[in-house]
């Protein structure tokens, strides 16, 4: 009886615990991750006015949308082993103040060059925080529960579109203050959340389960027992540099890089391709706040889906598979998005389209971060990470490009849907990892 009694006060003590841990950390970090993506992609809002004021052309646009990720790229595995030793309260307050003001600045760009200088100094200056707070996570929650939380967490790549679609475009639309135009307007007014929440940072975040004053001793007692017990059950890379010696970093670096060419190339060209898919037979076009509007139905499906396949892939514990059918989904959706030329069925499979890419990250992320702990962590999800995101450019690079090659969008889709295949076949094809990686230091065995 009293062995009972026992396990059901620890399991009360797990829930609770979990719970608070859960209530005080996701949500901000959710909303803080909605201002870091809206301000990432918000350019292509922009777009619907600036092309044509800026005298840009497609491939000057997508440049612009890519060139992003390479100041992201150099800066972001430094960035993540700064975060790991100074700690993620400091620098992910910098890193939310210094993109704020670089949007703002962007606000006063007179041509494409301009852009092209302040959308690289952005990449810079928000290098490091989606790997960071993925990495945070994994300090708060343990494995059979990262697909869950991060899921979650990343919903907000959903809720900043459905958000920041209508806002954005009714800002174009609306606010003509001081003589400037309603994008440069957008800028400022959705660069200063990211200012404010950054000094808010510093004082709401909590850098580690120890120093948790909103958990009581009991419950911090059991948290670190219970992270230090999964962490020990992680044999693999030793160390941070040696991260970069494993074959697994730099495979699932691939597949996420061909994951977010689809990503990036919907998320910069949504707007644009939403306008020309509805234009009317006399060449009229719908206002950007109703383009706006549109453009929330992708995303609001595709953040419930992100969710609920989230919670079943945590449920089942199963993750290759759970990451490799939403790449394939996507495909599918995105080769629709092209073949249709009703507007109502064409966003039908980008909703299908998104619904497949947003599903991805939550077992991706639980199924590369299953050999990886401390150090070794903080450097190979930002690897992997980085990477990555280079996929950021080539996706809405080559819209652009391929665009202004055939005067449609739908050579560009074909080629999203394309990456995203391989996404698909190269985690189905990752579980012959197990058989051909070797842990760096031992040179023995170990599985994914």
């Amino acid at each position: 009886m009293h062995g009972i009694t026992g396990n059901h006060r620890e399991w009360l003590l797990e829930k609770r615990t979990m719970r608070k841990v859960s209530w005080r950390l996701i949500p901000y970090l959710f909303l803080l991750y909605i201002i870091a993506y809206l301000d990432r992609v918000n350019l292509g809002y922009a777009a619907l006015e600036m092309n044509q004021a800026l005298g840009m052309t497609s491939e000057v646009f997508g440049m612009a949308a890519g060139i992003f990720f390479f100041g992201y790229f150099i800066f972001e595995v430094p960035s993540n082993i700064l975060l790991h030793r100074l700690g993620a309260r400091v620098w992910i307050a910098r890193i939310l103040v210094s993109w704020g003001l670089v949007v703002v600045l962007t606000a006063w760009v007179q041509n494409g060059w301009q852009l092209y200088v302040l959308r690289f100094i952005l990449g810079v200056a928000e290098a490091g925080f989606f790997p960071g707070i993925i990495l945070y996570i994994t300090y708060w929650f343990r494995p059979h529960e990262q697909a869950r939380a991060v899921a979650f967490f990343m919903t907000a790549l959903a809720a900043s579109s459905i958000i920041g679609a209508p806002v954005s475009t009714w800002i174009i639309d609306h606010v003509d203050w001081f003589g400037m135009d309603g994008w440069r307007w957008m800028f400022i007014l959705e660069g200063i959340p990211a200012i404010v929440f950054g000094l808010i940072t510093l004082v709401y975040l909590t850098d580690r389960p120890n120093v948790a004053h909103w958990l009581t001793e009991e419950e911090r007692t059991w948290l670190i027992a219970a992270l230090a017990q999964e962490e020990a059950k992680k044999a693999s890379v030793p160390s941070m540099w040696d991260a970069l010696k494993e074959v697994r970093v730099w495979y699932f670096s691939l597949i996420y890089f061909t994951l977010v060419v689809g990503l990036y190339g919907i998320g910069f060209w949504m707007p644009t391709i939403v306008k020309a898919l509805t234009e009317s037979a006399d060449g009229t076009f719908l206002t950007n706040t109703q383009v706006g509007l549109i453009v929330m139905i992708p995303y609001i499906f595709g953040g419930i889906a992100m969710v609920l396949w989230g919670l079943k892939s945590d449920k089942s514990g199963e993750r290759r598979w759970h990451a490799a059918l939403p790449a394939f989904i996507g495909a599918l959706g995105l080769i629709g998005s092209g073949l249709f030329t009703d507007p109502f069925f064409a966003i039908v499979m980008m909703t299908l389209a998104t619904m497949g890419i947003y599903s991805f990250f939550g077992p991706f992320w639980s199924y590369a971060n299953a050999f990886l702990s401390g150090g070794a962590a903080a450097v190979g999800i930002a690897v992997i990470n980085s990477i990555g995101n280079l996929g950021g450019f080539v996706g809405p690079y080559m819209i652009g490009y391929l665009k202004k090659f055939t005067g449609t969008n739908k050579a560009g889709l074909y080629f999203l849907a394309g990456s995203l295949i391989i996404s698909f076949l190269l985690i189905v094809w990752s579980k012959y990892l197990n058989r051909q990686t070797f842990d760096v230091s031992s040179r023995q065995k170990t599985s994914v």
